[in-house]
């Protein structure tokens, strides 16, 4: 295809970049910790602490990990929320020479079990909260290093004992665990700092990450993410938001609130690690539902920064308390994840006087791979124009390119590409060009300009509030219920969410409710990936070969 959305670029972005500046993410990160030692990184609960306390926490915390005696390439899985041990987990471990594995921590026990299998994680940090989960599992996992945190531990004596607990004792958010041998996070931290540190001999490209991703087939996948593949997205990102950037005044530090979850791709790679390459502070935000508790948190704050997806700039847009927060400095709100919506886009414009500027990524290409102009003026509709250095292309069936104005499935090339699924070269093989591009099952047409913008899905997948749902795993758990005969999942629209499940259920058991469905989908499926509507039905639709017809479910919602 050819590149004409180069001739529409920003005039100071650059249509290619160096995305070798670095030889692994480590190296970025280190360059960042020496040159912004003393700025403030993370904002949580009204602590600020340092590139260089980050940079000195990670550092034990490797020491620890290689103490331990793991081997470099080994999976180390993360379980936390938005807090400061997050960032220096994720440091510590890719400074180590080990891979991160970024794990949700509202995972049920069988989202848990599977992701830790597959991946073969050695260990896991996660956060105290969500400790019960794992240990209704770990007696099946490879996971036999348990280092756990408690939300307040990086807040500094007194207010690390005062929070933890409120957060245990008086809001009772721990459930009761029992996890013989688990170390405290403080104690690794602790014992870490009288052991030596060995700095990992890294390469571009050894795996940094796997980020895991549902699949057609219904079981999780891990995307492999290279020190390469990260390193190429923080830099295209950087350049392509220079034209917003450009409008803080010079010397002031870029502030990012960072709603997103960091176990996302998006927030991982968009916020926290795009952050660390430009010495800016995050706003760590816990728990973005907690509106209240967001909107205190930026109270009194100057940031310039806000991706987010369209949920989240919708229910802040319309919340009371958006007036007590200082908008006056926010240059660039990024959406992605799901769809914006015109309706929320025209809102947050009216209120803040900054556009949200839509892009498009995936968990496959670390994440982004097109955007709006930063310095659009309004909501434009579509996903934008490629990012530097990556190309983009329509197919049809045969994986022959559409012409123009016709839809095909998009497919993206590009540094940021994964380098395949984690052990699933069959799967890898499904979405992967001979000539290197990516097949995103998304359906897309392009403009004379090359602005892309998404028609349809190839895929059956639900976009939950950003978050990608698989109705063959929802369907999977559902037909494991007694009572069911069969059941589909589709997406239905939510003015909230973009989308929701809509479970649709046959019955062998008249007796089966609605409410014994939702018990059991709570006990079994993560609170994004449950069904807002159950509806039952006496048949569902069928082609002639006996496959379940969602797309006729859809059409009739």
């Amino acid at each position: 295809m050819e590149k004409t959305w180069l001739k529409h670029y920003p005039k100071s972005v650059p249509a290619t970049i160096d995305v070798e500046q670095y030889t692994s993410l480590v190296a970025l990160i280190e360059e960042s910790f020496k040159k912004y030692r003393d700025l403030a990184a993370y904002k949580f609960m009204g602590k600020t602490i340092t590139f260089g306390q980050v940079d000195d926490a990670s550092r034990a915390f490797a020491a620890y990990l290689q103490a331990q005696g793991f081997a470099k390439g080994d999976r180390i899985a993360v379980m936390m929320p938005n807090i400061p041990q997050y960032p220096v987990a994720v440091a510590a471990i890719l400074r180590a020479g080990y891979v991160v594995v970024n794990v949700n921590p509202l995972y049920t026990p069988r989202e848990l079990e599977h992701q830790l299998k597959d991946s073969g994680a050695k260990a896991i940090v996660m956060v105290e909260n969500f400790a019960t989960t794992l240990q209704q599992v770990l007696s099946a996992v490879p996971t036999k290093k348990v280092i756990l945190t408690a939300l307040g531990d990086m807040l500094g004596f007194p207010k690390s004992m005062i929070v933890n607990y409120v957060v245990r004792r008086v809001k009772k958010m721990v459930p009761a665990y029992d996890i013989p041998g688990a170390v405290k996070f403080m104690d690794a931290l602790s014992q870490g700092r009288g052991k030596s540190y060995k700095p990992a001999q890294i390469s571009a490209d050894d795996i940094a990450v796997l980020q895991y991703t549902g699949g057609t087939t219904g079981v999780s996948k891990g995307a492999v993410l290279l020190h390469r593949n990260l390193v190429a997205n923080i830099l295209q990102s950087e350049a392509w938001y220079q034209p917003a950037l450009s409008k803080i005044p010079k010397g002031e530090q870029i502030v990012t609130i960072c709603a997103l979850p960091i176990y996302h791709i998006f927030g991982f790679n968009t916020n926290m690690m795009l952050s660390m390459r430009m010495g800016g502070c995050n706003i760590l935000i816990a728990n973005p539902r907690d509106l209240p508790a967001v909107f205190k948190d930026l109270q009194g704050q100057k940031f310039h920064s806000f991706p987010a997806v369209n949920t989240l700039f919708n229910a802040m847009a319309h919340h009371a308390q958006f007036s007590t927060v200082d908008w006056s400095s926010l240059v660039i709100s990024v959406g992605g994840g799901m769809a914006v919506q015109s309706a929320t886009a025209k809102l947050w414009l009216e209120k803040t006087g900054c556009p949200i500027v839509e892009g498009y990524g995936l968990s496959e290409t670390s994440p982004s791979a097109t955007c709006n102009p930063v310095d659009s003026t309004a909501y434009s509709g579509n996903i934008g124009m490629p990012m530097p250095n990556t190309e983009l292309t329509l197919l049809d069936d045969d994986g022959r390119e559409v012409p123009l104005g016709e839809r095909g499935e998009i497919a993206i090339k590009g540094p940021q590409v994964m380098a395949g699924y984690w052990q699933r070269p069959d799967e890898t093989a499904k979405v992967m060009t001979s000539d290197g591009f990516f097949r995103t099952g998304d359906i897309g047409v392009v403009d004379e300009r090359g602005y892309f913008k998404i028609v349809d899905r190839k895929k059956d997948m639900i976009l939950v509030s950003g978050f990608n749902v698989y109705p063959n795993e929802v369907e999977d758990v559902v037909n494991n219920m007694p009572g069911v005969l069969e059941c589909a999942a589709v997406g239905v629209a939510d003015s909230k969410a973009g989308e929701a499940v809509k479970l649709c259920i046959v019955r062998s058991d008249p007796s089966v409710t609605e409410a014994q469905v939702r018990s059991y989908c709570e006990a079994n499926l993560t609170g994004y990936k449950r069904p807002k509507v159950v509806e039952f039905r006496t048949e569902l639709p069928k082609s002639p070969v006996g496959k379940i017809l969602r797309r006729e479910l859809r059409d009739k919602v």
